[in-house]
């Protein structure tokens, strides 16, 4: 990112600049129909993908000095693949088997159908929210006198364990991975025009990797208030902010900074 870590702040001229370079700060989707491939080809733009995190998995020795009995406990909450994959990692080097009558709290469909990968399961113990942890919390009152376990890594929201306090629910949290900043150390001659964040972490993955980083003619896209607040908070200026009412998301934000580009560049 050569030309970003050049003397300077953002210049307020950059929204005159076209965008012909998109670095999306996660993983290359897995399936040909991506929206952000549909971005590029209907506007002409260059779309790479690149991770700015990584997941760590907490050893057994290490889950092992937090003393967290899996056991004794009714329930398990999910919220993403990793914490679903480095659980059964755990429980498997534990040489624990989960008890039939566990029930299960997954964050949305996508992690339940995932955690299918790992065991059997029936309706009666499985219970899924819509999509945000906001949607799971109406499920768990209804099972509040369980006894939950959340897995989950060293840097995660404040809002389900806030939650389970505040209504004085038994449950325990258990780190059973880290996510820490990847090397990018390849991208230090690399120019793009726009960089897309999707987490607090790969905003200090970025100064992790390039201290010296200045965001001169580089435009800065961010999904979510806690993304947006780590962008301000690290001196940057936030130019494209999703969601929002009328671009729900990354895609969609990124097309509307575009398409205003291009109605002002008509007038």
């Amino acid at each position: 990112m050569a030309e970003s870590k050049a003397t300077g702040t953002a210049n307020p001229d950059r929204h005159n600049i076209p965008i012909k370079s998109i670095l999306v700060t996660q993983p290359q989707p897995t399936t040909d129909n991506s929206p952000y491939m549909a971005l590029a080809e209907k506007y002409g733009v260059e779309v790479d993908f690149r991770a700015f995190i990584e997941v760590a998995p907490v050893s057994f020795k290490e889950f092992r000095k937090d003393k967290v009995d899996i056991l004794a406990h009714t329930a398990v909450i999910f919220t993403s693949r990793n914490a679903v994959d480095h659980f059964f990692r755990i429980c498997q080097e534990s040489k624990i088997e989960m008890p039939a009558d566990m029930k299960y709290f997954c964050i949305s469909d996508q992690t339940s159908y995932y955690l299918q990968k790992y065991i059997t399961l029936r309706k009666r113990k499985l219970f899924v929210g819509e999509k945000t942890a906001k949607d799971l919390f109406e499920v768990i009152k209804k099972h509040k006198n369980e006894t939950f376990l959340y897995p989950c890594s060293n840097i995660r929201k404040d809002d389900i364990p806030a939650f389970m306090a505040a209504n004085k629910i038994k449950h325990t949290e258990a780190i059973i991975y880290n996510t820490v900043a990847a090397d990018l150390s390849d991208l230090d001659d690399v120019t793009y025009d726009c960089l897309a964040f999707f987490s607090p972490s790969g905003i200090t993955s970025l100064f992790a990797n390039f201290p010296d980083f200045k965001q001169n003619n580089t435009r800065i896209a961010a999904f979510g208030p806690t993304t947006a607040k780590a962008v301000r908070d690290a001196g940057l200026e936030l130019d494209i902010e999703a969601p929002m009412p009328n671009a729900p998301s990354m895609t969609g934000a990124i097309e509307v900074y575009i398409q205003t580009q291009k109605q002002a560049a008509k007038k």
